[in-house]
């Protein structure tokens, strides 16, 4: 027994492969996620995750047994074990070869690194609904702080641009007027950094008690931001040197870029099927 404990411990995500083809439909999507995001999970509560995916706590619970667990925690834990344990490895690897990198070497492949990692990481369905979430809305504001206040103001000229309408400020005090002034009818788009600071927490927080909808960009599901999110976008960076600080910019910007081709693309779409061609 305890052998089969440890072995399941240790093959997770090949179990939940090797019977994929025979889960229910329900269940095929609770493992699409915990197949794309095993990262995201082992942090998540099986509420959260139910949530997510619009299933009922029950659902998620039984797919854990299906799986060979006793419940969602025991996956989890198994989930969390199996996937730090892939992670030293990798981190011994690169911190050995960076110092043989030049600078500019180690940008480029640390940026390219960042951008394949953040583009497996994408969910789709959350970038679909943050989509249709921004069409839908009144206004969109943007806020961030720092360097992400910067590609708050570029996204928002982009959006602007193309007809929606979208506000950002740079100066943290405006920052929070506006956030008081949205509604249920609005959408916040909040960018920032797994350092969130208290001001874009306060931001945050008075945007929460407007009860407009909350899109966040970060690089890890560990964000405080994230709590209150009602759909979380992710970059990845790594972190163990300042490239991956860096390279991080430029994911977020990427993903800012993906959401925007998104939403311009699904505005074409619903205006040709308003005025099809004769």
């Amino acid at each position: 027994m305890l052998e089969r404990e440890i072995a399941m411990r240790q093959n997770c995500l090949p179990t939940i492969r090797s019977i994929y083809s025979k889960l229910s439909e329900k269940e095929k999507k609770i493992a699409d996620y915990i197949l794309e995001h095993p990262e995201l999970v082992i942090h998540q509560t099986i509420n959260e995750v139910a949530d997510y995916l619009q299933l009922a706590d029950a659902t998620v619970f039984r797919f854990s047994k299906r799986v060979g667990y006793k419940g969602f925690q025991a996956m989890k834990i198994a989930l969390a074990s199996e996937f730090i344990d892939s992670e030293p490895n990798n981190i011994i690897s690169k911190a050995n070869t960076e110092e043989s990198k030049s600078p500019t070497e180690l940008l480029f492949k640390t940026t390219i690194h960042s951008l394949e990692k953040t583009y497996e990481r994408l969910d789709n369905n959350a970038l679909s609904k943050a989509v249709e979430i921004i069409l839908t809305a009144n206004r969109v504001q943007f806020f961030g702080s720092g360097p992400s206040a910067i590609l708050a103001l570029d996204t928002f000229y982009r959006f602007s641009n193309a007809g929606i309408n979208a506000s950002a400020f740079l100066e943290t005090q405006f920052q929070l007027l506006t956030a008081t002034q949205l509604n249920k009818n609005d959408a916040a788009i909040v960018i920032a950094q797994s350092d969130t600071n208290q001001e874009t927490l306060s931001i945050l927080e008075a945007i929460k008690k407007t009860g407009a909808t909350i899109i966040t960009i970060t690089d890890t599901s560990k964000s405080p931001i994230n709590l209150n999110a009602d759909i979380a976008l992710y970059s990845f960076t790594d972190e163990i040197h300042e490239a991956g600080i860096l390279s991080l910019r430029s994911a977020q910007l990427v993903l800012l870029d993906v959401l925007y081709m998104n939403t311009v693309s699904m505005m074409k779409q619903k205006s040709q099927n308003k005025n099809p061609t004769i």
